[in-house]
């Protein structure tokens, strides 16, 4: 199984139906119906080849599995909040938003802990999580399953999956409330959305990028952190960054430029720039 190509087509296949269908509900029910399949054919194969090493493992209940987990989870939240959405008054769709928000906010801090293991970029306690040998003593904390079989999935991998997506939900509800102000009744797909550019350059370069901006004030005003500036990039940019505050701890631990994607951009505008005056 080739579950790069097979992860990609998934994203594609993702963005083909959010242009396609326009009404939330339908497009929640096909990327849902979508993502359940992949992870059939991700059960069969791991159900009839073993891991062949621990790591393996890990890898693959730590990103590979992800990828679909974390979409499915996301648009089953969606399809289940925009079932339930008041069709009536402004006032009661911010109330069903803000109570959304609120469910949402008890989650991260009822798992404050493990979303600090996450964001760290730490690895030390991956065995524990990540495979199913754990499972006897590592018990599974999330209370809502998605796609739950003993073969299938380890003591944090739901978890996981429940804590990123619960990240783009937050995103979602904002948006949401946002156009319940602007008066558009929270229709948000009567909007299309901005098509994103793809980022060309390495995952450290977005992480020195990011950082910078923030030290530069961006975000501020809002008082906002890097992760959240860093969700509202990833609107523009097509990019998934990993291990934010690892990364940074190694740009600061650079040899040689610690500023070296900066010194790159400024070095190439240096050089447009004396182009032009030629």
């Amino acid at each position: 199984m080739n579950s790069q190509i097979l992860s990609k087509k998934l994203l594609q296949d993702l963005d083909e139906i959010k242009f396609q269908y326009e009404n939330i509900l339908e497009r929640a029910y096909r990327s849902i119906k979508l993502c359940r399949k992949v992870l059939t054919t991700y059960k069969k194969e791991i159900l009839n080849n073993e891991f062949k090493t621990t790591q393996e493992e890990i890898e693959f209940f730590k990103e590979i599995k992800q990828i679909p987990l974390i979409k499915l989870i996301y648009f089953s939240e969606i399809h289940s909040f925009e079932i339930q959405f008041p069709k009536g008054d402004k006032h009661s769709q911010l109330k069903s938003i803000k109570k959304k928000i609120n469910k949402v906010n008890r989650f991260f801090l009822y798992n404050m802990d493990f979303g600090r293991y996450v964001n760290s970029g730490a690895t030390h306690f991956d065995e524990e999580y990540y495979t199913r040998d754990s499972m006897e003593t590592f018990h599974i904390t999330t209370s809502k399953f998605y796609f739950q079989d003993p073969e299938f999935c380890t003591p944090r991998d739901m978890l996981l999956g429940k804590y990123k997506a619960y990240d783009f939900l937050v995103t979602y509800l904002d948006e949401k409330k946002h156009k319940v102000h602007k008066g558009l009744n929270g229709k948000l797909s009567t909007i299309k959305p901005i098509e994103k550019m793809d980022w060309p350059f390495s995952n450290t370069d977005y992480v020195e990028l990011v950082y910078a901006l923030c030290a530069k004030g961006l975000g501020k005003q809002e008082n906002q952190g890097i992760m959240q500036v860093s969700k509202k990039l990833q609107q523009l940019f097509n990019i998934e960054p990993k291990d934010i505050y690892k990364t940074y701890h190694d740009i600061k631990n650079r040899k040689n430029s610690r500023t070296l994607f900066l010194d790159e951009i400024s070095t190439s505008l240096l050089i447009e720039m004396d182009k032009s005056e030629e």
